[in-house]
């Protein structure tokens, strides 16, 4: 299994596993306020809704993804999500609402949704993109139960993301930031077996940083 870490330092986003043979991956701060500091990568835009990073590194079959993120400001609107592309056959270096074909993961909260398909409050989305302006959402999952969770404390820890994904099977398993020994899955609706050259880290109307 491939492993996926979002690991920044120094000069760039280095992908250990991959390093060896690949090494620096090609990037592109394609909208936001993006800056490497230290062993983290910070995006400061909390207005921006479109902000996201291109890291080019390929996949296929079953992929590990796992960084972590930390809440550095905005959503006093009570609006702001972030998320990841994977399977990416191709990106936009600018603004863009998709990434190519590719599926976008995305964990939102929303006081006042605009779609009566995504609920109120914290929520977990499914999105297949299919070009880099359009994306159909495919689900809608309800976190409210977690949201007792959004403490001052809370945000201002690390918090580790981990994913598994099988490009074949399209299973996906989200672990919990809790317990690591817990997850929760779904299916991806691929038609065929996934394969793609980039992922794409983004956030809307947030300000976060994401490091290993």
């Amino acid at each position: 299994m491939k492993k996926v870490v979002v690991l920044l330092a120094l000069a760039g986003l280095l992908l250990p596993v991959f390093a060896a043979e690949t090494g620096l991956p090609e990037y592109q701060f394609a909208e936001g306020d993006w800056e490497l500091l230290g062993n983290r990568l910070y995006q400061m835009d909390d207005v921006d809704p479109l902000a996201k990073v291109n890291i080019k590194i390929p996949q296929s079959g079953p992929m590990i993804y796992e960084f972590n993120v930390r809440y550095e400001g905005g959503a006093e609107d009570l609006h702001g999500g972030f998320g990841m592309h994977i399977f990416a056959d191709s990106v936009h270096p600018r603004k863009s609402w998709g990434s190519g074909d590719s599926f976008l993961l995305w964990l939102n909260y929303d006081n006042s949704p605009v779609s009566s398909d995504i609920p109120k409050g914290l929520s977990a989305q499914v999105y297949k993109s299919v070009s880099h302006t359009r994306m159909n959402l495919e689900e809608s999952i309800d976190l409210n139960k977690y949201a007792y969770l959004l403490t001052d404390a809370n945000l201002n820890q690390e918090i580790p993301v981990k994913m598994v994904v099988d490009g074949n099977s399209g299973l996906v398993k989200v672990y919990s930031p809790l317990d690591p020994n817990y997850y929760v899955y779904f299916y991806l609706d691929n038609e065929k077996s996934m394969k793609g050259d980039w992922i794409v880290l983004r956030s809307n109307s947030l300000a976060l940083s994401f490091g290993r």
